[in-house]
């Protein structure tokens, strides 16, 4: 007997999913909105760090935000804190020089995930660590899309027209915490043949390596944040080439199967699968409001175009597609219903959904989908254009063509990476 989608019950399938990622409840979750207020919250709980500081991070670079973590994370370990820093081989590459010698002369333990020979092309190469996590004394998480880079630097465009680069990320205390730091430990110990592990000599006596005593004290955090909600049930949702492969994008299913009146999905790139149209498609066949967030800069030419190719389609169906235009959209958010809403790493594309390892932070909690959907709101009304159907389908045959093909060469990445199947 053919197994029964778990869209068609909707309920049964939403607790599974409940169980699945062990969502838990009494966390507090603060929506950060950009670099402006991330950076201030992460390095001030850095700063009051007494026993450990973890971070993962795709790109880490050596401009003014970059700095500003770089020495909150020295200062941290050369006051005896414990700091692991994981970098991606592609994303990152050899973190900059100024970078490596401030981590070794301080102490700080950090990896290179998948260092690229680009002599030795290798499929493996694909499958990138795209994470943005980090946590404080396993007690204060961060988890989002934000890179270590400030919003400005938009390299190697370099243009100063551009404003600040919008995306997101969360700042968790409670129980979710525990499985934030318990996926970082797993790729810190089980993964080391991965990356490279650089291990810096020990700080010096007297550097203060036991001068602090451990405490539960709270530490101090920013201000700025866009919202602070309280008891909020929440669960971690990770994608790997282990026992996660589809969790992410099941998850998105699963709440776009159960989607009654409104979907909100602000995404850089998106490129979803035939499951994913067909289950926005399925949305709107029921009535329910389909909004897209999309990037309306052209930052990556081949995957804007491939994205363009499937406008004709969505926006047939009544689906509402923004393009995000004050300057480059990073975000890698949505909400349903305000009810269930995700913050994270992970785009909708194949690459993040099939290769990369990624994490998403789902929430249970009206006021905080009520948050974030404001935000998203603002944007589309504020700082974007929204594309009308009558205008896409006027354009002329040779960018139809050019979308087209795009989406073929995409496609063909796809089948070369062996998950055209899948996806």
């Amino acid at each position: 007997m053919p197994m029964r989608s778990p869209l068609k019950r909707p309920i049964r399938a939403l607790r599974r999913a409940w169980r699945r990622n062990r969502a838990v409840a009494g966390n507090r979750v603060d929506l950060l909105c950009c670099g402006e207020f991330y950076f201030p919250a992460l390095c001030e709980a850095i700063d009051a760090a007494t026993r450990s500081v973890r971070m993962e991070t795709y790109i880490y670079t050596h401009d003014a935000s970059g700095e500003c973590v770089t020495r909150a994370l020295v200062e941290a370990a050369r006051r005896g804190v414990e700091v692991y820093v994981v970098v991606d081989g592609i994303g990152t590459g050899e973190p900059p020089p100024e970078v490596i010698s401030a981590f070794r002369e301080a102490g700080v333990h950090y990896r290179v995930f998948r260092p690229v020979r680009w002599w030795v092309p290798r499929r493996r190469y694909l499958r990138r660590l795209h994470r943005k996590l980090a946590v404080i004394d396993d007690r204060l998480g961060f988890v989002g899309g934000i890179n270590i880079i400030d919003d400005l630097n938009h390299a190697p465009l370099q243009d100063s027209g551009y404003g600040p680069r919008y995306d997101f990320a969360v700042r968790v205390e409670g129980p979710i915490v525990a499985q934030i730091v318990e996926t970082m430990r797993v790729l810190w110990t089980r993964f080391s043949g991965a990356g490279r592990v650089e291990r810096a000599p020990a700080p010096p006596s007297g550097s203060g390596a036991h001068a602090v005593a451990a405490t539960d004290a709270q530490p101090e955090v920013a201000a700025g944040t866009l919202s602070i909600h309280e008891g909020v049930r929440a669960a971690l949702v990770l994608r790997d080439n282990v026992r996660n492969r589809r969790a992410i994008e099941r998850e998105y299913l699963v709440a776009l199967g159960n989607a009654r009146h409104d979907v909100i999905i602000a995404n850089a790139y998106f490129l979803p699968g035939l499951r994913f149209r067909r289950a926005l498609l399925a949305c709107r066949r029921r009535g329910v409001r389909v909004r897209l967030l999309l990037q309306g800069q052209v930052e990556y030419r081949l995957q804007h175009h491939a994205t363009q190719a499937l406008y004709g389609q969505l926006l047939n169906a009544g689906v509402e597609i923004y393009e995000y235009t004050d300057s480059f959209l990073h975000a890698k958010v949505a909400v349903v219903d305000e009810v269930w809403a995700t913050v994270g790493s992970s785009n909708i594309d194949p690459f993040s959904l099939l290769l990369a390892r990624e994490a998403n932070l789902v929430v249970w909690d009206d006021a905080f989908s009520a948050s974030l959907r404001d935000a998203l709101e603002l944007a589309m009304t504020a700082r974007s254009v929204a594309v009308e159907r009558e205008l896409h389908d006027r354009r002329p045959r040779w960018r139809r063509a050019l979308d087209w093909l795009a989406y073929g060469l995409v496609s063909a990445g796809v089948m070369i990476s062996g998950h055209a199947g899948r996806y």
